[in-house]
């Protein structure tokens, strides 16, 4: 009997443990009663009645990422290509999660394959290597539409790789070499000639420069001679103002002096007495002093007591 207590127990025990359930965050369990919905748990402590509830599933509300393998489609100008997508989605309802589709997974990935072929069936080769953007939106807005009916949201599409037939690729390789090319010859071409144009600009504003420096060589020149020119003139006349100044300083002062015309004569007669010092031959008398003929008369006396010969006197 106490073993059969003990085993109870234990079963209680055991059934109790499992009636109780913790939910993690960012997490849901659909649980059912008797086969049938009863309610969805969300993150915390939960019970549930023995041999009567059951979690259904768990479920996570975190973004998730489904990264579908290559898909061969064909294009509008019948070229077969490989396109992989990448599809970002979050479940916004567990119980249509679980409840309206099978396989949520799968059937959003044979949704894609399906969505991609009708859109790239619509678009040529090189619109489908270039519309990448376009792609992507057009499927997000359609399984997100489709996808509403399972609880799934899609928030985003991405093609992530696009591979064309070998020979295309080969092709399209080509051509871009040949671009490569033509855009290395045209940026070539550019910097020579703006090396070029460089060049002659430098060499014009050089000569420019030239040019003016001759320029200001002759105009400083010229107006240094121009500023010689005016010293020397200014000079000349400073001397000249200088000379009449005392010409006219001496006149005053002989005036102020009170000298007559007895002194002047005599003044005269010296100064022709050192003239007759000199070695001159010949003197010429003003023509006023012939009324003073006595006083040549012994200046010529004088003279020819210092010299060894008479000099000539002209009137």
């Amino acid at each position: 009997m106490t073993v059969v207590l003990i085993v109870l127990l234990v079963i209680v025990i055991a059934l109790g443990i499992t009636c109780v359930r913790i939910v993690p965050q960012a997490e849901t369990m659909v649980v059912e009663r008797l086969g049938s919905y009863l309610t969805t748990w969300g993150n915390g402590l939960h019970f549930k009645l023995p041999l009567i509830d059951r979690v259904r599933a768990h479920v996570s509300l975190k973004e998730q990422v489904a990264d579908f393998p290559p898909q061969p489609v064909i294009t509008k100008d019948n070229v077969t290509m490989s396109i992989d997508t990448v599809v970002f989605y979050k479940v916004m309802d567990p119980r249509l999660y679980c409840y309206g589709v099978e396989n949520p997974i799968v059937a959003i990935e044979n949704l894609t394959a399906t969505t991609l072929r009708n859109i790239i069936g619509d678009l040529d080769l090189d619109t489908t290597l270039v519309s990448r953007d376009t792609i992507n939106a057009q499927m997000r807005a359609i399984l997100d539409e489709a996808t509403d009916a399972w609880g799934i949201k899609v928030n985003r599409v991405e093609v992530k790789n696009i591979t064309p037939p070998m020979a295309i690729r080969e092709a399209m390789e080509k051509q871009m070499k040949a671009e490569r090319e033509k855009r290395e010859a045209v940026l070539l071409a550019e910097g020579r000639k703006q090396s070029a144009i460089t060049v002659a600009e430098g060499e014009k504003q050089a000569r420019i420069l030239q040019a003016e420096a001759q320029k200001q060589t002759v105009i400083l020149a010229a107006e240094a001679e121009k500023e010689r020119q005016i010293r020397e003139a200014e000079g000349e006349a400073e001397a000249i103002r200088n000379v009449q100044k005392a010409t006219a300083d001496g006149i005053r002062m002989v005036r102020e002096a009170g000298a007559d015309s007895a002194v002047l004569t005599l003044q005269s007669f010296e100064a022709m007495k050192k003239v007759a010092d000199g070695q001159a031959t010949k003197l010429i008398i003003p023509s006023d002093m012939q009324g003073l003929a006595g006083i040549a008369a012994s200046l010529k006396e004088i003279v020819a007591e210092d010299k060894e010969q008479p000099v000539p006197v002209e009137k």
